[in-house]
């Protein structure tokens, strides 16, 4: 099995001795080549290298941001069926929050990561089958887990801002500057207009998650829930709001925070298993795309396509 390991040493968690530890479990399994990337979008030119290649499998050390540009190197343009003979894509995690490995049932921890894919490879070996999962195609780009428009993409925007100029990540600032965008947001005139299948349009939007799986996020070890039932294995989930009341908006956060989430509220429009969400905006809106700031967008469709991406994990919990 020929593979190639990527690995994004900007990282957050990624270090020389992780990766090569990672090497050299693996070395004596596939036939492992190993890239580095050097800037933003490199991740995806080496992923559609490996495909032209013929390469079985990626595996990617980094995090969301590094699988999201592998998954779209390996899919290419949106819109047309995905290739079911395409390489399936490994994580092993190397960045802060790892959502999309976790929702896998991926380790956040590399060490326990990299003897989970040891696991899965012998597996495969015996099976001959990879895991396949749903993504949503964005029009513009593939998303692995999630989306949106709004106080969600002004807090992905900021703190890219932040991070650009040399200060670090952490889910501490993540939550500082959320509040700060959030009660911004409160001053603000909503803009969006929501459509959904066999519904009339909710106008009066504020903000707008759409999700492929399942928990939204964490904050650092706490995992942070809008669509509890949303897998990769359903369709989409959205969660919106059309008040941004700060006390509303507390239970609503504490509810997000809670062990066994129970998300209701007046102002709250949540459902799961969509084929599609579409999401337009009077004005440009600040749009996130798994994490990563896409700019500003009037008028964005998401739609699920089921069994998409070949991917080494552990089996969907009740499958």
């Amino acid at each position: 099995m020929r593979a190639v390991l990527i690995v994004n040493p900007n990282a957050t968690s990624t270090t020389p001795a992780g990766r090569d530890l990672l090497a050299h479990a693996l070395e004596s399994r596939v036939k492992l080549t190993i890239a580095h990337t050097d800037s933003r979008g490199h991740a995806i030119d080496i992923a559609r290298q490996a495909v032209r290649d013929g390469v079985d499998m990626l595996i990617v050390h980094g995090g969301d941001g590094t699988v999201n540009e592998v998954v779209n190197g390996v899919l290419g343009e949106c819109g047309r069926t995905p290739d079911p003979d395409a390489p399936a894509v490994a994580v092993v995690p190397g960045g802060s929050a790892n959502v999309f490995a976790r929702a896998l049932g991926i380790s956040p921890d590399p060490i326990e990561a990299t003897n989970q894919l040891i696991d899965l490879l012998s597996e495969h070996r015996k099976t001959g089958t990879w895991r396949r999962i749903g993504l949503m195609d964005c029009g513009e780009r593939w998303a692995v887990f999630t989306a949106g428009l709004g106080v969600d993409g002004d807090v992905v925007a900021a703190v890219e801002a932040q991070r650009s100029k040399g200060r670090t990540v952490t889910a501490s600032r993540y939550v500082r500057v959320a509040v700060r965008e959030a009660l911004a947001s409160a001053r603000k005139e909503p803009s969006l207009t929501l459509y959904l299948p066999d519904r009339e349009p909710v106008s009066g939007v504020h903000f707008a998650f759409v999700s492929n799986a399942s928990p939204w996020t964490y904050a650092n070890t706490r995992p942070v829930w809008t669509n509890p039932t949303t897998a990769f294995e359903t369709g989409l989930g959205i969660f919106a709001t059309t008040s941004m009341n700060v006390w509303a908006n507390l239970r609503l956060a504490r509810q997000m925070l809670s062990k066994k989430p129970k998300l209701a509220a007046k102002h709250l429009i949540r459902d799961d298993d969509l084929p599609w969400v579409r999401v337009t905006s009077e004005a440009p809106v600040a749009c996130q795309i798994d994490g990563d700031y896409a700019g500003l967008r009037e008028d964005m469709t998401f739609r699920a396509v089921p069994e998409a991406l070949g991917v080494v994990a552990p089996p969907a919990k009740g499958l």
